[in-house]
């Protein structure tokens, strides 16, 4: 699915983008308001949905909390016109898998859309080979980039799904926020480490059974978090 949801009530903007994605070949969906925004993106037919934090009726972060409750699992780049570093946190932390501050240029909006997509579009022979893990209760296809708990089918996010694989590839092996931050946002992030939090939350919520005695994702209390060895 080649389709793109673009929240942005700025038109000059929206269209903007909305013509240097169609070069790409993705058709685009324009709305300008948050509420029907929300709506669109529920209907779960796109491929990523680029979003601006300040709109009219719900706001991004609004947006991205409601998408997420609601384990919608599309990739989310955030856009926004202001700067204060606790809009990225929050942004971050509710969902967005990548965030850009206006005014940015055409060619790093495409660079970071094709970087979210890559991932999200790549055949299974394109994968690069690694190790499907296949515990009890748990599976991951790192071919498919498909999660099984308990025999149900489980959608993640791509953050939530490559912060589950690394942990997994590692069982045992205890990492810290900084750490798990570098590896699956990058370096850029540093200084974000509650992100890490938002995310290992949410992600237990679809894995475990019980959030108050976990199978898989464990806390290695005053340090960080590991992957269960049993």
């Amino acid at each position: 699915m080649r389709r793109i949801l673009l929240i942005e009530d700025d038109k000059d903007i929206s269209d903007l983008v909305r013509l240097h994605l169609t070069d790409l070949q993705y058709e685009v969906e324009q709305v300008f308001d948050g509420n029907e925004g929300l709506a669109r993106a529920l209907e779960q037919r796109h491929c990523l949905i680029v979003l601006d934090l300040m709109l009219p009726g719900l706001d991004g972060i609004s947006i991205g909390q409601r998408l997420r409750k609601e384990q919608v699992a599309t990739p989310i780049l955030m856009l926004t016109s202001r700067a204060e570093e606790i809009d990225k946190v929050i942004g971050l932390e509710t969902g967005a898998d990548d965030y850009l501050t206006k005014p940015f240029s055409v060619r790093e909006l495409l660079a970071r859309v094709k970087a979210l997509l890559r991932r999200m579009e790549r055949t299974p022979d394109q994968v690069p080979q690694a190790r499907d893990i296949d515990i009890p209760g748990l599976r991951i296809d790192t071919r498919k980039r498909a999660v099984e708990v308990h025999g149900q089918r489980v959608d993640l996010t791509p953050k939530e799904y490559e912060l589950l694989l690394h942990l997994a590839q590692h069982p045992g092996v205890t990492f810290t926020r900084e750490e798990l931050l570098a590896k699956v946002w990058g370096h850029e992030y540093s200084g974000y480490e509650h992100t890490v939090n938002s995310h290992i939350n949410r992600l237990r919520n679809k894995v475990e059974r019980t959030i108050t005695e976990p199978e898989f994702i464990l806390t290695t209390w005053g340090v960080g978090y590991r992957f269960t060895d049993a």
